[in-house]
């Protein structure tokens, strides 16, 4: 991810099309809002349009606009997102799901700046910069034909790969705890933190979702119930079913306690750096090798054990 923060704040004040890929839920708008408003253009227009939401035969008057009497329902002349979009940045999201026709379309006005309204004759010009994003890989729609290769290089300047969330899973917590307060602020709750035991169930879980549904898991948390610690009982399906996967660890055992007369003999003193990796190798040993469900119960960070292991393996 910080990668992709680089991207961004290279690329915010330039002027280049940027194009955003990465599965559902990974945050492509938000990234391209945050193009957006760090780049020059951010007291101007951002529109964005969703190319998969739109039916096919309104995605053009939704892009360019329409005249009245273009077609039946038109009763007035309308703008698209081009000319609300004048001066500042047009994002358009699953633009693979784009029409051929409108796709040459497209691409006359990314060259030239200029379109018409559907059903005028009047050519209009106007200041855009561009940002698309797709949850597709857009060689398999290039070798499909469903994507015509000249829009695609023109729109693909600066690329952006967006990881899906179990690719960066040392960043769940942290993205967990912010989604966290952002809620429990917006609904006057009390919840400031997560019980060792949900932090496990966090790192355990795949997120197919991304993103957006550990945003989701974490509000229906927050609208349904109150407490400072979310605990097991709060946890909505589907995480409740990861305790079926994490009832052979025992989450008494796994809180480790150094008093244990195995890690610690008050008549043998040994060093504490030999105490903490037998306590580290031991929780990852309960956890079933589960590095990133370990680091959580013993509330560090997963690259903080594999920077341990590493100078182990060293030694």
């Amino acid at each position: 991810m910080q990668a992709v923060y680089r991207i961004i704040d290279a690329v915010a004040p330039s002027k280049a099309s940027i194009f955003i890929t990465g599965k559902s839920g990974t945050g492509k708008d938000v990234c391209a809002q945050a193009i957006h408003q760090h780049g020059s253009r951010a007291k101007e227009p951002f529109i964005a349009l969703n190319c998969a939401a739109i039916p096919h035969h309104l995605m053009e008057s939704e892009i360019f606009g329409h005249v009245k009497g273009a077609f039946t329902g038109a009763t007035s002349d309308r703008k698209g997102a081009a000319s609300l979009a004048d001066g500042g940045t047009l994002f358009l999201d699953e633009i693979a799901e784009m029409d051929l026709d409108l796709q040459t379309k497209l691409l006359r006005f990314v060259q030239t700046g200029k379109f018409q309204k559907v059903g005028g004759s009047k050519e209009e010009a106007v200041d855009i910069r561009f940002i698309c994003a797709t949850n597709k890989d857009p060689q398999e729609a290039l070798d499909a034909g469903t994507f015509r290769e000249d829009l695609y290089y023109r729109l693909h300047v600066v690329p952006i790969h967006l990881p899906a969330l179990n690719e960066h899973s040392d960043d769940i917590l942290a993205i967990a705890k912010q989604f966290l307060l952002t809620y429990a602020d917006e609904e006057n709750k009390s919840f400031k933190h997560f019980s060792n035991e949900v932090k496990a169930v966090l790192m355990n879980y795949a997120w197919p979702g991304n993103v957006r549904q550990l945003q989701n898991v974490i509000r229906n948390i927050v609208v349904l119930n109150e407490d400072e610690t979310v605990k097991i009982s709060h946890l909505p399906p589907p995480l409740n079913a990861e305790l079926n996967g994490l009832s052979n660890t025992s989450f008494e055992n796994a809180s480790l306690n150094i008093s244990d007369n195995t890690l610690y003999n008050n008549a043998d003193i040994r060093p504490l750096a030999q105490v903490e990796r037998e306590v580290i190798e031991h929780a990852i040993a309960i956890c079933g090798d589960n590095i990133p469900k370990a680091a959580a119960i013993l509330e560090v960070s997963p690259s903080t054990i594999y920077r341990k292991k590493q100078t182990w393996e060293q030694d």
